[in-house]
């Protein structure tokens, strides 16, 4: 099967449809019905959410055909079942698709990401202590760095789970920390500036953001901190004159930023810029997390979300404002 065009989204599946598209497999499972009869269950996605799909005949014969984290064409119909849409797929089968194409299939920010990273570049220029601007555009002079940085998401789940979710985060804390600056006369904005910069630099190496989100071994052993210093600690090489003390102040910065060493940060903030962004960074993750909460879950029948395990609260929703460049704003609930 070779398909041109992504074809239908799932948010626009609706009950008793014919669906022949692209998807990508979230998560593939074999199972065993009651009469002995093989079948598959899968979740497919793309960048609008997630649909459960089934595999009930010819289950041996296509589970050959993908794998999970492919790309794949499916043929299918849509059902009710318990409540819940469902796919139940007739054809299944892994399809080449380029990296670029990716964003159709992976939940992505609403925002260009180049006119993002040009925002971020403006205040890369105000720095004005030549050794931190001369690190960051050393930083992001690393093809691999820039291309990674401009893609990855934030986080796996949680806040800005999506592509250039990471470059979207580091822009809102960028410009909070340039706004908080201008109120603290105490605090030394080039250093707050480059740590708000660089904070989450080590995700790019924590997280694979190519089929899925997920961990890397590195990530997993050790963390987008360590791997931020780390990262960092090369590029200082090659820039032997950067004084070592303005180098021990900004990587404090990063090492503390979780604020708390139950928030997995192996320091607690000590300088006046380290405490700034660490309540900046908890900030843009926090609205980012109740803001989802009340996007996925505000409706006219109540002005209150369910109970968030999260946050151990519920929502009140009635004051939310949507915003309408967001393209997954539904448009019912703004009626």
């Amino acid at each position: 099967m070779i398909m041109s065009d992504k074809g239908i989204f799932i948010k626009d599946i609706k009950e008793n449809n014919h669906i022949d598209g692209l998807f990508l497999v979230k998560t593939k499972n074999n199972g065993i019905t009651k009469n002995g009869k093989p079948y598959l269950s899968v979740t497919l996605t793309d960048k609008s959410g997630d649909v459960t799909a089934r595999v009930w005949d010819n289950a041996d014969k296509l589970t050959a055909m993908f794998d999970q984290g492919d790309i794949v064409a499916a043929k299918a119909y849509s059902v009710l079942y318990q409540g819940s849409l469902q796919l139940n797929i007739s054809f299944i089968q892994r399809h080449m698709c380029e990296n670029e194409r990716l964003r159709d299939f992976l939940p992505a920010s609403s925002h260009d990401p180049e006119e993002c990273f040009k925002q971020l570049m403006d205040f890369v220029q105000s720095v004005g202590n030549m050794h931190l601007k001369k690190l960051l555009e050393t930083i992001f002079k690393d093809d691999a760095v820039l291309c990674a940085f401009k893609t990855a998401p934030a986080a796996k789940s949680i806040h800005h789970d999506y592509l250039g979710g990471l470059l979207e985060h580091t822009l809102n804390i960028t410009r909070l920390a340039n706004d908080m600056a201008k109120h603290y006369v105490n605090i030394n904005r080039d250093l707050l500036i480059a740590g708000a910069i660089l904070h989450d630099i080590g995700k790019i190496r924590e997280l694979c953001f190519e089929r899925n989100f997920e961990y890397t071994d590195a990530g997993r052993l050790s963390g987008h901190i360590i791997l931020g210093i780390e990262l960092i600690n090369d590029k200082l090489k090659l820039l032997p004159d950067f004084p070592q003390d303005l180098a021990l102040v900004l990587k404090h910065l990063i090492v503390s930023h979780h604020g708390q060493y139950e928030f997995g940060s192996p320091k607690r903030p000590k300088t006046l810029e380290a405490l700034m962004l660490s309540y900046l960074d908890d900030i843009d993750a926090k609205m980012y997390g109740f803001a989802s909460c009340i996007k996925k879950e505000r409706s006219s029948d109540s002005k209150w979300t369910g109970f968030n395990r999260l946050f151990d609260r519920y929502l009140y929703t009635d004051t939310f404002i949507e915003d309408a460049t967001d393209p997954s704003a539904d448009s019912e609930n703004n009626e």
